[in-house]
């Protein structure tokens, strides 16, 4: 038993300890991202997009775009990649355009299937195309989808609706965002007027408490939260530069925080409490785990490592990353979607930017070690005891040879002398057969 305990708890200390280890790794290698997107791919065949979707709502797209949106930019990093990334790039552009894909947006939209569905598909159909070439045969459906979303912008205002009735600002960032790669790679530039537009109208819309972009936009204006936040930062420098340095600095004011020590990204502004929704998920001491892990290429392609390196880490040490052959995936993949919004930021390309301050001291990791290390000595101390007292006690049962001898020859004398007692029987007597000694001399009346 004592050799089972010692064996557990050397397993849970290496099980703790290696956390500890990766807190410090703030930047992922392409190697592990292509892991994990491996792993997804196996995930994706088996039905991953259908169980996502039964859970929230895009999670059939969410599931295939981010796959497909990871692997070109992992391409744009590293043109090994090149032919995997388009291969499997345009097999989830495939899923998305299939009729699963299609399914809960409404076509009478405009732009048909509504401004979250045209603007995401068109990003990734963008990508492609910069990895394949103006003449690629994605290029035709591109341009033609380009030029329905800005003739939705130029009647409809900025904010286009991905559903009857509603709109999220986040959606129309990600539309821009493919009018402004259209104009880098697909001919000549033709919607620099609408960009222009858009972004000088989405200025006036600013939620007020905090200068950022509004969550919402209809059938009620909301202001900025975390979850959507985070998105606009990973689009919004493909826009407007210089708009997008301002707006960022202005979400890492209101929205990184620094519950019990670790970075995290709030789902509401300082100041403001809420409750999780669909959007955010639950909430741990007001942070968001979406807008967290979101956040990390948001800081990417921004150049602000001061947080992108925190957070990765973080993601490293407490995510419970799982590597198995060529793949890899965090929590054990239990919600492998979350696999997706991962990779695809640890993807985001890393620009080179002025610094930022840091968001963390550099004691951040020191209270966590600090526990593990608590952990650890109280699984270990009963363990050494184990260790330590089956050597001693062998001592003491093998100091002193002799002692065994006495015991046993006592115990042998004890047996002879009372064997050599006198018998209560005559024939006890005999069959002793102690025919020398003066007992058996002894007449039947001795024997009373």
């Amino acid at each position: 038993m004592g050799a089972l305990y010692v064996a557990v708890a050397l397993v849970l200390t290496l099980l703790i300890a290696v956390p500890q280890v990766r807190l410090y790794r703030d930047e992922q290698p392409r190697a592990d991202i292509v892991g994990q997107l491996r792993f997804l791919r196996s995930e994706l065949g088996s039905g991953l997009g259908e169980e996502m979707q039964a859970m929230f709502p895009e999670g059939y797209f969410f599931s295939y775009a981010l796959y497909g949106l990871a692997w070109t930019d992992i391409a744009r990093g590293d043109t090994t990649y090149r032919d995997e990334a388009l291969r499997e790039a345009r097999w989830a552009l495939a899923r998305l355009e299939s009729p699963a894909g299609k399914a809960i947006f409404d076509d009478s939209l405009r732009p048909a299937h509504g401004v979250f569905y045209v603007g995401w598909s068109s990003r990734l159909r963008g990508a492609v195309i910069e990895l394949a070439g103006p003449d690629a045969p994605e290029t035709v459906r591109f341009v033609a989808d380009c030029a329905a979303l800005a003739a939705a912008f130029d009647t409809e205002g900025p904010f286009l609706e991905a559903y009857p009735g509603q709109a999220w600002p986040v959606d129309s960032v990600v539309a821009v965002a493919a009018l402004s790669l259209h104009d880098r790679i697909a001919g000549p530039p033709r919607f620099g007027t609408v960009i222009a537009e858009w972004s000088k109208s989405a200025r006036t819309r600013l939620d007020p408490a905090t200068g950022l972009l509004p969550h919402r936009a209809k059938p009620v204006t909301e202001g900025a939260r975390g979850s959507s936040q985070s998105v606009i930062q990973r689009f919004l420098p493909e826009i407007d530069t210089e708009w997008a340095q301002e707006q960022y600095r202005a979400f890492r004011g209101s929205f990184v925080d620094i519950p019990l020590g670790l970075p995290g990204v709030r789902e509401y502004p300082r100041g403001r409490n809420g409750t999780g929704d669909v959007d955010s998920g639950p909430l741990i001491l007001g942070v968001s785990a979406s807008a967290t892990v979101v956040a990390i290429g948001a800081a990417r392609v921004h150049g602000d490592r001061a947080l992108a390196g925190p957070l990765t880490g973080l993601g490293e040490g407490l995510g419970v990353p799982v590597g198995a052959g060529d793949t890899k995936r965090y929590a054990f993949g239990l919600l492998p979607v979350g696999d997706a919004f991962l990779a695809w930021s640890f993807a985001a390309p890393s620009t080179a930017a002025p610094s930022y301050p840091p968001v963390v001291r550099w004691w951040w990791r020191m209270p966590w070690h600090v526990l593990a290390l608590t952990i650890v000595a109280v699984l270990l101390l009963p363990a050494i005891r184990v260790v330590i007292r089956k050597p001693r006690r062998a001592g003491i049962r093998g100091s002193d040879p002799g002692r065994r001898s006495r015991g046993s020859y006592s115990v042998a004398t004890r047996g002879r002398r009372a064997g050599a007692g006198r018998p209560r029987t005559r024939s006890a007597a005999a069959a002793h057969g102690n025919h020398d000694g003066p007992a058996s001399a002894l007449s039947p009346g001795d024997n009373r």
